[in-house]
């Protein structure tokens, strides 16, 4: 096994943990948090004081100031199983006499996700600022519940608009606040979250794409080769017929790059198009995930349309939702006051 392979492993690794991460930022108190959280307890009885602190300032770094490095590394992902799918997956596959067009959409997907990605990344999620503040604060009612009027926020020190939150990252409140996303260094908001959703789908596409071509081109080898029925002496000198694993193996050994990327795409596949699903059931519902988080206290949702006050009910209820096709609206048409402010 080359360099370059182990180096793909160690990137597997380290974007499955992140991208679990990612998945949990913005909610404070998730399973993903309270599991490192226990870990840390743990591994505290063991670890010298002075590493934990060095270990603490770095996580403190990564995790709550605007840096760029999970740019860096997304971008370096994408180049890295780009450059595997140019340099074999696709040759191969021309080779094999795959239609040109099948070859491409990966990269016509990958021109739309950076493009959603950029856009994403530096437009204005919908910063609250003095000047569009009275504004704000009429789209959206206080439920009483998860948004109370009258509270000002101690660091802005105005007012918080109904579906708003101070990020900490970002130092600023944000208008109808989802969560601060590493990947794109910017908070989901208003004014972007349409960014973010199609930003998810394309890259949820680019996944899904590249294995799909990946499988078939291993398949469409299999079956030239005749492999399916062919027979194997095991070590012993037994003869046994060709079974999945064995398959698995002598393609690992041939294409040790190909199956690899082959196996942390499809993972990556099923991780993105879980959390893309869950941001669609957000978005139909009109809710952010600080909202559906934080309504979780409250023993889940309800998302019939209510115009009363809602105090000390067990019970949370979405008054913002307007049915499927207007939440779905509110999210790619945002307030005229969000689209008009720059930032």
């Amino acid at each position: 096994m080359d360099f370059l392979t182990l180096f793909l492993i160690y990137l597997g690794f380290v974007l499955t943990a992140v991208a679990l991460l990612c998945i949990c930022s913005g909610r404070k108190e998730s399973f993903f948090t309270r599991g490192v959280n226990g870990a840390s307890q743990i591994l505290s009885l063991i670890i010298p004081t002075q590493l934990q602190r060095v270990t603490q300032r770095i996580c403190h770094r990564l995790f709550h100031t605007r840096s760029c490095l999970f740019v860096a590394l997304h971008l370096a992902l994408q180049a890295a199983v780009y450059g595997e799918y140019t340099w074999e997956v696709a040759v191969y596959c021309w080779e094999l006499q795959f239609p040109l067009l099948i070859l491409l959409v990966p990269y016509l997907l990958l021109v739309g996700n950076m493009g959603c990605f950029i856009l994403c990344s530096w437009a204005d999620p919908g910063v609250i600022t003095r000047s569009n503040h009275s504004s704000l604060v009429k789209i959206y009612a206080c439920d009483g519940v998860l948004f109370q009027k009258g509270i000002v926020c101690p660091t802005c020190h105005m007012e918080k608009p109904a579906r708003s939150k101070h990020c900490s990252v970002c130092n600023v409140c944000v208008h109808r606040f989802d969560h601060h996303c590493v990947w794109v260094n910017n908070c989901i908001g208003a004014s972007n979250a349409k960014y973010f959703f199609l930003y998810l789908l394309t890259l949820t596409a680019m996944a899904a794409a590249i294995t799909t071509i990946s499988t078939a081109l291993l398949i469409q080898v299999v079956l030239l080769s005749n492999m399916l029925h062919g027979r194997y002496i095991d070590e012993q000198g037994q003869e046994h017929a060709v079974g999945l694993l064995f398959l698995i193996q002598h393609l690992f050994l041939t294409f040790p790059r190909i199956v690899f990327m082959l196996g942390f795409v499809l993972l990556l596949t099923l991780v993105l198009g879980a959390y893309c699903c869950f941001n669609l059931y957000l978005t139909l519902t009109n809710q952010t995930s600080n909202e559906w988080h934080k309504s979780r206290r409250y023993g889940g949702c309800s998302h019939h349309q209510t115009f009363q006050p809602l105090l000390r009910q067990t019970v949370y209820k979405n008054i913002y939702s307007k049915g499927a096709w207007m939440n779905l609206k509110e999210i790619f048409k945002p307030s005229p006051v969000l689209e008009g402010k720059k930032k």
